[in-house]
This record gives structure tokens, C-alpha cells and sequence, in this order.
């Protein structure tokens, strides 16, 4: 079944109907009284089909086929017959009505807050503030249309996801058939992010202009060895106007998405290393190799570390939390008290209070954002300042740091990760499937 997941919006306040209604399968009409007679009635909408407790409005059937001849129109694409194009929209709007129904029985619900920090990300990829994104949406008569399209696509995904991922198992012996297969080893292959500065060489230019565009080139490798940015070598290099340059913006790829030239310089590179000036029949090259992601080498900073944490609450305010954990400080450095024992007797951390605190070894970027920046400060067996985070007030510990290897780990996971994905997409569609075959449905002609 050919489903569409881009969803348009509905007209959700005309869907308070009696289930005698339904049950019936009356017209709705709404009814205007005309300049010319009240007795005059025009019929603006009425229901195309009953879901279980719903119904589809042709309303949104109209508005649908618009948006989706408005968005072909664009692309220049080809529809199918109407007649079609009509039957399929309808099946899409029916599996829709079906997910809404489910969401709202699983209580999952999206706030305006949530939906304007979606839209604020829309604007940023149009080009626009958020401001002026709601005015464009709104002189287009179809900001409030937008809304809802946001809103019902965000609490479709997390339907979908919640009644999908408990369907997938991937077990230890696929992942090593993916690992061993040609196509696992291209994708737990390494990424390289690269930077790429070119002085071209014409056909034209004489021995002595091409000696002088490969001193110019070694300058800018010179610079870029001693530490200066590629950006503002770059940056100089075109004000200088002395030469030409040029350049190609990569983005991550693995070995083979690069040209061979690059890939056999880039392939021993350690992460900032330069390499150039390296001549080629259009020019001499300079890259760098700004980042490196994946692999069979994986090496992640790890700290142990142990925690206090103290959460205000109703029986104890955030004033009342400070002077707490500063007490717990104070008796740690000063009187000599058992971290771990304090720890085990007053910590809020639930996942960590049996073990006196120890959240073990964390893999850089592995515990929040603000414990982070403190963490990496200290020296191994320093006791942290007081410091607070989203979950309430902390002192760190940090008991060892280590690089570790977790190569192995990290291909398995991005193994997991592939394999995951691809049985996500196969139940998902059996899901629909499932679903659409046991909800009761009835076309209104």
C-alpha cells in the first residue's frame, strides 16, 4: 500500500460529531444565510469517509489534492490519472485519521513551544526569521493550515517509533554477517572531513609562472604547518590577487568518494596535518584534514567520575539546596567525610546513590552539557566547586581519565544502528498495514 507520509493539514474543529451521526452517515453541512433570503442554504463540507470514531471531510480531501497538484506543478512532476490520484490521497488521509486516533489514546500531545521550535528551524532554512515567516505563512492563508501539519507529523513520528521499535530485533549473529559482508565494511568505513585549497595551472603558463605558483602554494603550506587557519590563509591569499585559487568543499566522505590523488594523502593524516603542495594536471593542491569520524580506530577520552546531586523540592528550596550541597563540600575537603558514604545517604541521583556516587567511566560527551565543562577542568581526585545543571545542584569527583579503544563497540553499534534502520522502514509498513486492515472504515459517497 502506497502511503504518504507528508501531511497536510485538517480541519480538526469540525471533527466533533455524535456517534449517532456515524453511525448514520449523514451529510454535515454548514449552513450561511444568503444577502439575498435567510432561507437560503450552501453546503461548504461534508464527511468522505467514517474511521472508527472519526471521519475524513472533503474538505480535506480538496485541500490534500491541491496541495499535492501545487507541489507537483513545482517540481514539474507527472500525476497520475485524477481518479486515481483521488482514491490514493484518500487512503493517505484515512491512514492518517487512524494514527491520530491511536495518539490520542496514547496521550501524546506536542505543545505550542515544541511546535514553534520547529518552525523556527523552517524559517532558518528558508532564509527567514520566524517573524517573517509566520507573516509569509499567514499572507498565504495558511500558517494556522502549517501548524497543525507540524504538529500532526511530529506526534505521528513518535507514534510511529513507539509502536515500531519494540517489533525490531537485530541479533548478535546479523550483525556480524553485515560487519563481514562488502557493504557493512563500506559503511563502518571511516568519514574525512577535508579543507582543499587549489592554485590552478593554465596550459598556457610558462615554467617560470608555474615555479612561481608552486612557491606560492608551499607559503600557504608553510602557514597552515605553523598553525594559522586555512580560512585565513585562504582569506589573505585571494586579497593578495598574486594568483588565482581555487577549491572544492568535500564535506565528510569516505576514502573511496575521494579523488585517488587525495585518497592515498589522506588515508595516513592525522587529524590538522597538512599535505601539499600536491601536483596535478590542473594545479598544485593543498589539504588538510580538518576531522575523522569512524573506522576501525575509535579512540574516546573516558573519565571516572563520582557525583552528589541534590534536587530542590517541596520540602527543601533552591537557597535551602545551595547551602546543602556546599555543607557536603565542605565536610569532604575539610573534615576528611567519605564521599561514597555522603553520597549513598542524601543523593537524588537514583542511577548512581547504591554506588556512592560512581557514575563509572563516561565517554566524552556522555553526561551533560554543564557537569561536562566542570568535569574537564579538574585533576584526578579534586573535589568540584558547587555547580548546577537541569537536574539540580552537584560536586564532581573525578577518580581517573584513560583513552580507550572502542572501535569494536563503535562498529557493532553503527552495524545495529543499519540493520535497525532497515527493519524499521519494512515494520513500519507492516504496521500500517495492520492497522488499516483492523479499523472500520466506511466510504460516504
Amino acid at each position: 500500500m502506497k502511503t504518504t507520509i507528508n501531511i497536510a493539514s485538517t480541519q480538526s474543529n469540525t471533527k466533533t460529531f455524535a456517534l449517532s451521526h456515524l453511525v448514520a452517515g449523514a451529510l454535515l453541512s454548514i449552513v450561511l444565510v444568503s444577502a439575498v433570503s435567510a432561507q437560503q442554504r450552501m453546503l461548504l463540507d461534508k464527511i468522505v469517509a467514517i474511521v472508527d470514531r472519526d471521519v475524513v471531510l472533503q474538505s480535506e480531501l480538496v485541500g490534500r489534492l491541491n496541495d499535492v497538484r501545487g507541489t507537483a506543478t513545482r517540481e514539474g512532476r507527472q500525476l497520475p490519472p485524477e481518479s486515481q490520484l483521488r482514491e490514493e490521497i484518500l487512503e493517505a488521509l484515512i491512514l492518517e485519521n487512524i494514527q491520530m486516533q491511536f495518539a490520542e489514546r496514547a496521550s501524546i500531545r506536542y505543545d505550542d513551544d515544541t511546535i514553534n521550535r520547529v518552525m523556527t528551524n523552517m524559517a532558518q532554512e528558508n532564509n527567514m526569521s520566524f517573524e517573517q515567516y509566520v507573516r509569509t505563512l499567514e499572507s498565504a492563508g495558511v500558517y494556522l493550515r502549517t501548524r497543525e501539519q507540524v504538529r500532526r507529523q511530529l506526534t505521528m513520528q513518535e507514534l510511529q517509533r513507539g509502536a515500531v521499535n519494540s517489533r525490531i530485533h537485530v541479533t548478535e549473529q546479523e550483525i556480524d554477517n553485515f560487519l563481514n559482508s562488502e557493504m557493512g565494511q563500506a559503511i563502518v568505513a571511516a568519514d574525512y572531513l577535508i579543507d582543499h585549497i587549489l592554485v590552478p595551472v593554465a596550459a598556457t603558463d610558462s615554467d617560470q609562472i608555474k615555479n612561481d605558483k608552486l612557491g606560492f602554494a608551499a607559503d600557504m603550506v608553510a602557514r597552515l604547518e605553523q598553525g594559522d587557519s586555512i580560512v585565513e590563509v585562504r582569506s589573505e591569499a585571494l586579497e593578495s590577487q598574486q594568483f588565482p585559487i581555487d577549491g572544492t568543499n568535500f564535506a565528510w566522505r569516505k576514502l573511496d568518494q575521494l579523488p585517488s590523488l587525495f585518497a592515498r594523502a589522506v588515508e595516513p593524516m592525522d587529524i590538522g596535518e597538512v599535505e601539499g603542495p600536491i601536483e596535478a594536471g590542473n594545479g598544485f593542491h593543498i589539504i588538510q584534514l580538518r576531522d575523522k569520524r569512524g573506522g576501525t580506530e575509535q579512540i574516546v577520552k573516558q573519565t571516572n567520575i563520582r557525583h552528589i546531586m541534590l534536587a530542590p523540592n517541596e520540602i527543601r528550596n533552591e537557597q535551602q539546596t545551595i547551602e546543602q550541597i556546599h555543607d557536603f563540600r565542605r565536610s569532604i575537603i575539610e573534615e576528611g567525610e567519605d564521599f561514597a558514604e555522603i553520597a549513598r545517604q542524601n543523593s537524588d541521583d537514583a542511577s548512581s546513590v547504591v554506588a556512592g556516587g560512581d557514575l563509572d567511566w563516561v565517554s566524552e560527551g556522555g553526561m551533560p552539557v554543564e557537569m561536562e565543562a566542570v568535569v574537564d577542568e579538574l585533576e584526578v581526585g579534586e573535589v568540584s566547586e558547587p555547580f548546577r545543571s537541569q537536574m539540580g545542584w552537584h560536586i564532581a569527583e573525578v577518580l581517573g581519565r584513560r583513552d580507550t579503544d572502542l572501535s569494536q563497540d563503535y562498529t557493532r553499534s553503527q552495524a545495529y544502528n543499519t540493520l535497525r534502520n532497515r527493519k524499521f522502514d519494512l515494520e513500519l509498513q507492516n504496521w500500517l498495514i495492520e492497522i488499516r486492515e483492523e479499523a472500520f472504515v466506511e466510504l460516504v459517497d
